[in-house]
């Protein structure tokens, strides 16, 4: 499975990390040059979770982001306490 989150849509994305040497101007150097250019990778922060779809429990693949805007209702948690202990 990708790494996509089933509500939002977020997934790894790519771009640019840039290398830079010298000393900036506003600093007293003659300015920074770039010397390279390499390919990155931002990954999304997904969490696997278990959420109630369609009325059955299913472990999915969600974004941080998708959590906190609370589109995700979590199963209700299970009660381990005997009958007889809980009256």
């Amino acid at each position: 499975m990708p790494r996509v989150c089933h509500f939002t849509g977020r997934h790894t994305s790519f771009g640019n990390q840039k290398t830079h040497r010298g000393k900036a101007k506003y600093l007293g150097g003659v300015g920074t040059k770039c010397t390279g250019i390499t390919a990155r990778k931002f990954r999304a922060n997904i969490q696997k979770v278990r959420a109630v779809i369609n009325g059955r429990i299913v472990r999915i693949k969600v974004s941080t982001k998708a959590l906190k805007m609370g589109l995700i209702t979590k199963p209700k948690r299970r009660n381990y306490k005997p009958a007889a202990a809980a009256e």
